[in-house]
């Protein structure tokens, strides 16, 4: 009896989340997929909330696919646009908000974490692998931007997921520790954004409150470099906007940066034995990540394809520049 008992009290419930049951994606609804809202939960105990999309007619036991990204935006975005699009090609696909974020669970809102949002791929993953409408040994992830890079650390830990595509990736730990282009990679600028960093965390607890970082800059210097335009113009436009995206609004926590500082991912990327294909924009500022993390890999089932003359952001909703065909093939050859 104490040994039930003791099962009893190990066993998680998931929380029951608000969500919206409304088609409120900056996309329309594809009349080829069926669309539901489901959660799933992260061993860290956190209820995820996400987009299911499934395939018309679909019969068996199919591939499957979880989405997630960019780093500041939620799945009724860009991962929800990747998820319907590739189900529309037959993959059954999730679209997930993070951990703290979006629709999914989570306390304290809005911070990121380097070790949870890579769980949060490995919990998709579980959840994926345990319908019975889909196959376990066919599953793969695809990260945007920031998540590109989750999503390859992902895949250096999870040997469940079969193949990885990261679309116009960030290392966020690099940036973080880094700036932009490297351009402030020394010890006393990683010391001074520790020093302010910190001195916020004093002022959050002091206030009972997490002070926000600020979303994408709005409205626009003129001397605004090309990609914080780009971003204004899918963030904070009708393209892209969404009352629950972080970059479209208040932003992360400003202390969700110190756990990059201090946790460099992709340092197993080389051990990865499963298939990777990386994707990045000719004229993206962030092109250099996915070239650099390409170099870091081994073997020959890992591409990196470069997309003549696109940019950042076209890769978050530009179906002309997005290779869907591309990508359907890299799956269709990996999870089989």
């Amino acid at each position: 009896m104490a040994q039930k008992e003791n099962i009893d009290k190990n066993m998680f419930m998931e929380e029951k989340l608000n969500m919206t049951q409304e088609w409120d994606k900056v996309f329309p609804l594809s009349e080829k997929v069926n669309h539901s809202k489901i959660t799933f939960h992260n061993r860290y105990g956190i209820t995820l909330a996400a987009d299911l999309y499934v395939p018309k007619n679909a019969e068996g036991k199919l591939a499957a696919i979880a989405v997630c990204g960019p780093f500041g935006a939620v799945k009724e975005q860009a991962s929800g646009l990747y998820a319907q699009t590739l189900a529309e090609r037959g993959f059954l696909t999730i679209a997930f908000d993070p951990s703290f974020t979006g629709e999914s669970g989570g306390q304290p809102r809005y911070v990121a974490s380097p070790d949870i949002n890579t769980e949060d791929f490995c919990a998709a993953v579980d959840y994926l692998s345990t319908r019975n409408d889909v196959d376990k040994e066919r599953i793969g992830i695809l990260g945007i931007c920031g998540w590109g890079g989750l999503a390859i650390n992902a895949a250096a830990i999870d040997t469940r997921i079969k193949a990885t595509v990261s679309s116009t990736m960030y290392d966020m730990s690099r940036v973080t520790e880094n700036g932009y282009f490297d351009e402030a990679d020394n010890a006393d600028a990683r010391n001074a954004m520790r020093e302010q960093l910190n001195a916020q965390r004093t002022e959050d607890y002091r206030n009972g409150t997490y002070a926000l970082a600020g979303g994408v800059v709005d409205p626009l210097p003129e001397d605004a470099p090309q990609f914080v335009k780009d971003y204004h113009a899918y963030y904070k436009t009708q393209r892209g906007y969404h009352k629950r995206s972080l970059n479209s609004n208040g932003g992360w926590n400003k202390t969700s940066s110190l756990s990059f500082l201090n946790m460099p991912l992709l340092s197993f990327a080389g051990e990865i034995r499963n298939a990777v294909l990386l994707i990045h924009g000719e004229k993206a500022h962030s092109r250099y990540f996915s070239e650099d993390t390409f170099k870091k890999l081994k073997g020959d089932n890992k591409e990196l394809m470069i997309i003549p003359g696109a940019s950042h952001t076209d890769l978050y909703d530009n179906l002309d520049k997005i290779p869907f065909d591309k990508i359907e093939q890299f799956y269709r050859e990996n999870l089989k």
